[in-house]
């Protein structure tokens, strides 16, 4: 279905939130005039005002400064949510500096980096944390979200493991062998659980909490 004018510009401010970005700084990403986006460029003179689209050449370069495709842009100018698959990403060091947030805490400006969200998908799942032997990181109500596609795991990785008992446990791995895995609480008041890799029906690396 043909973008409306309404839309295309929608597709524009969505795309800019996306990146964690205003209009104007999604403008100079793509090496375009910072007021390339702006409100007041959508309309020009008139009664009633006449619309004003962004060029080709410019949705162009939007494209290509944020690596997606024509169809995930358009898509932006739905009216349905869109679902994040990136958040603004800054250093508490460069937290503390100017010209990050606006007035109301959101960020503003260039100066972001993007952390990838997990995007939904068959082996993706989330679990409720029972018990404290993972506090104080993780709480008991807590959930976790888990990949089954995530199996490679080393020492350090807080994991999701399914045992042959049928047992389900949230655990750090502190030892890994060809024959076991150490699966240790954060809780000093739970010993590590040395448990043979016959014993483990799947482990999966825990890719976010939520508190």
């Amino acid at each position: 279905m043909p973008l409306s004018h309404a839309k295309l510009w929608k597709a524009v401010d969505n795309l800019a939130r996306r990146e964690g970005l205003t209009p104007s700084g999604l403008a100079r990403r793509a090496g375009l005039d910072a007021t390339s986006f702006n409100p007041s460029k959508r309309f020009g003179a008139g009664d009633p005002p006449r619309p004003r689209w962004p060029s080709t050449e410019s949705v162009t370069l939007v494209l290509q400064a944020t690596k997606i495709s024509l169809a995930d842009f358009a898509a932006l100018a739905d009216d349905a949510p869109q679902t994040p698959s990136t958040v603004p990403l800054l250093g508490l060091a460069q937290a503390g500096q100017d010209g990050f947030f606006d007035d109301a805490g959101l960020p503003i400006g260039d100066g972001w980096d993007q952390t990838e969200l997990p995007r939904p998908k068959d082996t993706l799942f989330s679990l409720k944390i029972v018990g404290d032997s993972m506090a104080p990181l993780y709480r008991e109500g807590d959930r976790v979200i888990v990949d089954q596609e995530e199996t490679r795991v080393r020492r350090g990785d807080r994991v999701v493991a399914r045992l042959s008992t049928g047992e389900t446990v949230a655990k750090e791995i502190t030892s890994l062998t060809a024959r076991t895995v150490t699966l240790s609480s954060i809780n000093p008041d739970y010993p590590p659980r040395i448990v043979p890799r016959r014993d483990i029906e799947w482990m999966a690396r825990i890719l976010w909490v939520s508190q």
